[in-house]
């Protein structure tokens, strides 16, 4: 029943989305400004005082939260990447809403304050920024976040004064790390482990490190028919040595994984030789020196590739966040919980990015993986079934009545 309710809702949730395929609902954007009535709809139903925060996350507390009891936060994202799935992030948010909303109806009462938090910015689709809501919340949000665009010249902070929010209270939104218990997540898991071995659940044991560059190369455009092939400037083949350079490295280097993901042409003309190209290299490792190691080699390729093909190339580091590992406290409750419905509880790895990187900087994080078929995400196709997800409800509620104990209150 509770897998259901919660399954009906991520359905009503999609429907708020840019039109297309899977689902687009980004940053401040105006799906995120529809689908916020509906997430605050759910946190009245389970007894939650919510609000939009000054960072643009969607916050519901309970009355023990509110009277500056300890605290437990949970929550995920609301926003998607582009033509995205139904559950990356949301699940996380409709999930221990509806646990909340059932432990009040089943008159289980905590002896800790509860907080869920529908984060605002985790894919980080729309800006030259990420984990803004996080960020905030853990008081390690920069200012300067507050100046990226999307690809119209709005900034951050025209966005959040668009959306309602006063940016210049952000830093009010910092946590204070003695009052909070720590941070658990519920999450597709992205991947196909848990498939494989069919399981419905699993415990998180660590978040990847994740950092991005942003390369831009100039070459000089010429027409396509006249000018000879050894007399070309031609800033895309330049590009694809390097997006063959990141393939190589990354597959050469155990624990590593790399995309260039984003690649915009100029004059993208289908007779013209490309003059400038802008690409983006996302890199990911669990352990930081295999990630600067592989950083390393593929940003010393650059200078060889833009002598070869007669070209510029310049590189900036845009994004970086270190991988953090879950708490033992938070992975054995987890693990425990899912003993307790039968199942054998079974750790692994995220190799993605979660707002736990930056709840870590406030304190402890764990995270509750779900399986989801072929492990796929970040696509329209990405599916769960209500059945783990009651799984993965039923996980939550036992973990809940163990935090008490386990934390001395």
């Amino acid at each position: 029943m509770l897998g259901q309710l919660i399954f009906d809702r991520l359905e009503d949730a999609a429907r708020h989305s840019q039109p297309g395929p899977g689902v687009t609902r980004l940053f401040l954007s105006d799906e995120h400004r529809a689908v916020t009535p509906l997430i605050r709809d759910w946190m009245t139903k389970a007894g939650l005082t919510s609000e939009i925060d000054a960072a643009g996350n969607i916050v519901g507390r309970d009355a023990k939260a509110l009277s500056g009891a300890p605290t437990l936060i949970l929550g995920s994202h609301q926003d998607t990447v582009v033509s995205g799935g139904k559950y990356d992030g949301m699940l996380g948010v409709a999930l221990p809403i509806a646990v909340i909303e059932y432990l009040l109806k089943t008159g289980v009462e905590l002896p800790f304050g509860i907080e869920v938090v529908a984060f605002g910015d985790e894919e980080g689709t729309r800006f030259q920024s990420t984990l803004v809501g996080s960020r905030a919340l853990a008081g390690t949000f920069d200012p300067k976040a507050l100046d990226a665009t999307d690809d119209q010249g709005i900034t951050v902070a025209d966005a959040l004064k668009a959306f309602g929010c006063n940016p210049d209270d952000i830093p009010t939104l910092k946590r204070d790390r003695k009052n909070v218990l720590g941070f658990v997540e519920v999450h597709i898991e992205q991947g196909p482990v848990l498939e494989k071995i069919d399981l419905p659940v699993g415990v998180v044991t660590a978040l990847t490190g994740i950092e991005r560059h942003r390369v831009r190369i100039q070459g000089k455009a010429s027409h396509a028919g006249t000018t000879p092939m050894r007399d070309r400037h031609d800033a895309l083949v330049a590009a694809a040595d390097v997006i063959h350079q990141v393939e190589g490295i990354c597959s050469a280097t155990e624990g590593m994984v790399g995309v260039v993901g984003k690649i915009d042409v100029t004059p993208n003309a289908v007779n013209v030789i490309p003059d400038h190209v802008d690409l983006t290299i996302e890199l990911r490792a669990p352990e930081r020196i295999v990630r600067v190691n592989g950083r390393g080699q593929i940003l010393s390729a650059l200078p060889n590739i833009a002598r070869n093909r007669r070209v510029e190339i310049s590189a900036d580091q845009t994004y970086e966040a270190e991988g953090v590992k879950c708490a033992d406290w938070i992975m054995n409750g987890l693990g425990q919980a899912i003993g307790e419905q039968g199942i054998t509880p079974h750790r692994l790895f995220s190799g993605a990015g979660h707002d736990g990187l930056a709840m870590h900087d406030l304190c402890d994080i764990g995270m509750l993986f779900v399986r989801c078929r072929d492990g796929l995400s970040h696509h329209p196709d990405e599916a769960i079934t209500p059945e783990d997800t009651g799984v993965a409800a039923a996980v939550l509620i036992d973990f809940l009545k163990m935090v008490g104990p386990m934390k001395g209150l």
